[in-house]
């Protein structure tokens, strides 16, 4: 049987609709991919033609950000619907790591690149199923509720621009879970859901080191053209991203991953606070 190109595997957990299928075939192509890395062999990358938007299973129904019913977060439904929010995201951050190795693997990069984004891949697939695992633990599941249809459109958006996919999705958009994540898992600790709380734990920590991914190849690719790289950020995310960038921001957490605050704050809806 001859062996799938890296952009190939891509495409295929691209084009597998099923949540629980699509992240087992991403761990199987992850550990494929590693394994060749560490018997010292390299899966060529080849080039792939992805859909332009990845399959998706008949449920959840996928709604207007405005038409997604708001819930309590306190309430036991409020605290399904955020796990469940939660889920929908990291089913398109497997996705989104996927479809950055099969959209751009026309791109000369070094093998790190792609190690990286496997990786990413692998534990978004990881968290998908943890969530998962939590909506089953509160008789619940994916799909049971609607989500939200515009998850996507960051992907589309950039599906020509490797440097504005890097700005928009690491750099915006999993930066801003950084942002976030603390609130939630102070919200299932009240409730003393201390699985959920495990969970998000991981989420947190390991989102970290997809933000500096974003960040670590968006600096590589503007040195390689001569590029100022806070310039370029600001352009791309006021070019791609639809809003001003919403504090307060998880700075300690953005600095880890690489992203100083004259990134970030020139771009919110409101000044930064004075210092000292």
């Amino acid at each position: 049987m001859t062996e799938l190109t890296l952009t190939q595997m891509a495409t295929e957990v691209l084009t597998t609709a099923d949540g629980r299928a699509k992240t087992a075939l991403s761990h199987q192509h992850a550990a494929t991919w590693f394994a060749a890395r560490a018997e010292g062999r390299t899966i060529p990358v080849g080039t792939a033609t992805p859909p332009d938007m990845p399959a998706r299973p008949a449920r959840p129904e996928l709604l207007a950000p405005r038409d997604v019913p708001r819930r309590r977060p306190g309430s036991p439904q409020g605290r399904i619907a955020l796990v469940h929010a939660v889920a929908h995201i990291e089913l398109n951050a497997v996705d989104l790591h996927w479809d950055i190795i099969a959209r751009f693997g026309h791109v000369p990069m070094p093998m790190g690149f792609y190690d990286d984004w496997v990786k990413a891949a692998d534990e978004e697939s990881k968290h998908f199923n943890l969530m998962c695992d939590c909506l089953e633990a509160m008789d619940s599941h994916y799909g049971a509720l609607p989500a939200h249809a515009g998850m996507w459109r960051a992907a589309e958006d950039t599906a020509q621009d490797l440097l504005g996919r890097l700005a928009v999705v690491p750099m915006v958009l999993e930066a801003r879970g950084l942002d976030v994540t603390p609130g939630m898992i102070e919200i299932f600790r009240k409730a003393n859901d201390d699985a959920t709380v495990a969970a998000l734990n991981v989420i947190y920590a390991e989102e970290v080191g997809h933000v500096a991914y974003g960040s670590k190849w968006f600096h590589f690719l503007c040195g390689r053209h001569d590029l100022d790289p806070k310039d370029v950020f600001h352009d791309l995310v006021r070019t791609y991203f639809h809003g001003a960038l919403k504090p307060p921001f998880n700075e300690e957490k953005r600095a880890e991953a690489g992203i100083p605050p004259d990134f970030y704050w020139p771009l919110a809806d409101q000044t930064p606070p004075r210092r000292g």
